[in-house]
């Protein structure tokens, strides 16, 4: 109790007037001091880190599911020895699918109760191994109310001590009479998967590309423990949601370059057919060769589909163009004037002169681009864009989706000793931090971070006064593609080149030193100082850039400084990187890279008991277990303990009355 006097007591009085409130007096203080302090030598909770998921909700669900391998882990440690590989994919596969997998089961085996029987008892083995790490308050609140006390029983008690064992087996016997064995399973089998992983960190890019980032965002909502890093895609449909017609037309232009609507129409019923009757009055004879849509998805797009979409995708190209202009001129500051190329259009002889050599267009049909004000939509374009914008306004699931970027997320965070973020720091070529205007001021580093975190969500806010929102909904194109921008950091976006101008060395979009120098440990360390990111073992997690796997690149960087976890969820990416993603795992005893091969489906898995074929690679182990008190939540429980100490000594001195 040394170190707490009557005067300190008076000092902190309306603290520990409130801490009363809920601990009333010595005996539940003290109860409390108590439990906090059993909690700090719990081994520290399971971190699971995703990067570009890019819409693949099947895979990123399995991966939720089978917590990045980690329940497959624990059940061959529990039963490798005992079981067969065929079974312990099948109670795998039972554990992450149960309704669909009991729902087969039920159709062919011949003896279910048998199975019921073998099965319960299986899956309170790999429950008393996932829970282990948890006080029983944290367990009880996991499971669900109808199960609750029948499960906690059988978490505790043994079938091999012989006082309980009659007591045991008649619990699993009277749950299978009764008919509530699947029931059970079903709820065993989620509270599995709930405690494989402690705390989520999502590093961005959930949308875009893949045909289910609304499915995703629908998963979160269910979901306990998890926080956002905004990627670039995050920010481009948080800005669409928010009203930025540039960022709407990119949003559409991706989608529709994927050949990707079941997002945009499914997910959030935005209304295309305005779009699609414009592109077909306007391109109805134009092939649109080069707006193709690429398929992500397995399911083909009929000719006539693609057809379709190709002509609204090169319609909505052509009015980004137009719109980005406009709103480059509105803001000289972002020094993006070299991405309005419109102008530069010789309509004539179907080319462009960019740095003073000419090259010819691959599409030079342009029948809404007026040449003597090129950065002008047309009276339909304008109807049009008022149609779209409207349809992203009054989605009212876009609006809960997009809240959660709000509630759950941030630009960065520091948690356990590692930096997480999307995409880039921005740095100068020597490797110190760049200073980078925002609002006419300049900031480098966390503070760049923040103001650019803070701005985006004045924009969000909508009691934020005009015109400071409207500059702030503004910014949402620059975080999306602007030079400096820390989601971006790169020289250009070469959106127009690529489409329009078939020489490569168009295309070229010089990286930020960010991307070059992140490998030396020197670059990562100061990253790491200027965020004040402390600790003996302390990192850079992001994502962002794919990691080539296929071409022998390494993920981990710096002398193991830098981990980076994009290793291509996005099917479009799987032919560049040779992977079908990385995620990382964190826990008590060190981390674990693990790299994932594409996934097939949730039918394969639960029909053959197939899953992502994963390799694990150990990044870093540590030296001792970490414990609770290890940890961010450590530090948060011991200054709880401080508190509670001094309400204690408050009591015990008359300082402040208990209360019955």
């Amino acid at each position: 109790m040394s170190g707490f006097t009557p005067e300190k007591i008076e000092s902190d009085r309306r603290l520990l007037e409130l801490l009363s409130q809920n601990f009333g007096n010595i005996s539940s203080a003290a109860t409390e001091i108590i439990n906090l302090e059993a909690i700090l030598n719990l081994p520290k909770g399971t971190e699971h880190f995703i990067a570009d998921i890019h819409g693949e909700a099947d895979a990123f669900r399995h991966i939720l599911k089978n917590a990045s391998g980690n329940i497959k882990r624990k059940v061959n440690e529990l039963f490798s020895t005992t079981m067969r590989e065929d079974d312990i994919r099948q109670l795998c596969s039972l554990i992450y699918y149960p309704e669909r997998k009991l729902a087969l089961m039920r159709s062919s085996e011949t003896h279910i109760e048998n199975f019921y029987k073998i099965t319960l008892h299986l899956l309170i083995k790999v429950l008393q191994e996932v829970s282990s790490k948890y006080s029983r308050s944290r367990v009880r609140k996991s499971l669900p109310k109808e199960f609750a006390y029948i499960i906690e029983e059988l978490l505790h008690e043994s079938p091999f001590e012989e006082n309980k064992q009659l007591y045991y087996n008649r619990i699993i016997e009277t749950i299978i009479s009764t008919g509530q064995a699947e029931e059970c399973i079903r709820a065993i089998s989620n509270v599995i998967q709930r405690l494989s992983i402690d705390q989520l960190h999502l590093l961005g890019d959930i949308y875009d590309r893949g045909d289910g980032a609304h499915i995703v965002m629908d998963t979160l909502l269910e979901y306990k423990g998890f926080d956002i890093q905004w990627g670039n895609h995050d920010v481009l449909w948080m800005g669409a949601a928010c009203g930025n017609e540039c960022c709407i037309t990119n949003v559409l232009r991706v989608s529709l370059r994927y050949g990707n609507m079941a997002t945009l129409e499914d997910g959030y019923g935005i209304n295309l057919v305005p779009l699609a009757t414009f592109a077909m009055e306007t391109y109805g004879d134009d092939p649109c060769d080069v707006f193709m849509p690429k398929s992500s998805s397995d399911e083909a797009i009929s000719d006539k589909n693609r057809r379709l979409i190709a002509k609204m995708h090169k319609a909505i190209s052509i009015i980004q163009f137009k719109l980005e202009g406009q709103m480059i001129v509105r803001h000289p500051e972002w020094k993006m004037d070299d991405r309005r190329l419109l102008h530069k259009i010789d309509m004539t002889s179907g080319t462009i002169s960019l740095n003073g050599t000419s090259y010819p267009l691959s599409d030079s049909n342009f029948p809404t681009i007026d040449p003597a004000d090129p950065y002008r939509l047309s009276t339909e374009e304008q109807l049009l864009m008022e149609k779209l914008l409207h349809s992203f306004s009054v989605s009212d699931k876009l609006k809960r989706h997009i809240s959660i970027f709000f509630s759950h997320g941030s630009l960065f965070q520091i948690c356990n000793s590692n930096l997480l973020f999307h995409a880039s720091i921005p740095l100068n070529e020597d490797g110190s931090l760049k200073e980078v205007e925002v609002n006419g001021k300049l900031y480098s580093g966390p503070q760049l971070l923040k103001q650019i975190e803070m701005l985006l969500r004045s924009g969000y806010n909508t009691d934020t006064p005009e015109p400071e929102r409207r500059n702030a909904i503004d910014y949402y194109l620059y975080a999306w593609c602007g030079p400096d921008s820390p989601l971006f950091d790169k020289s250009k976006m070469a959106t127009f080149e690529r489409y329009l101008i078939a020489d490569k060395a168009t295309h070229h979009e010089e990286k930020g030193h960010y991307y070059h120098l992140r490998g030396q440990e020197e670059v990562c360390d100061n990253i790491l100082d200027a965020f004040e990111v402390t600790g003996e073992h302390r990192h850079i997690i992001n994502g962002h850039v794919p990691v080539k796997a296929g071409d022998g690149e390494n993920p981990v960087k710096a002398n193991g400084k830098l981990m980076v976890i994009d290793g291509g969820f996005s099917k479009a990416y799987h032919a560049t990187t040779g992977i079908a993603g990385y995620t990382l795992v964190y826990h008590s005893r060190g981390f674990e890279l693990v790299q994932h091969e594409p996934f097939s489906s949730a039918d394969e898995a639960v029909k053959n008991g197939t899953d992502i074929i994963s390799i694990n690679r150990l990044v870093e182990l540590n030296s001792h277990r970490v414990r609770v008190r290890d940890t961010d939540r450590g530090k948060e429980l011991t200054g709880q303990i401080q508190e509670l100490r001094e309400l204690l000594y408050a009591y015990r001195h008359g300082l402040i009355k208990e209360r019955k």
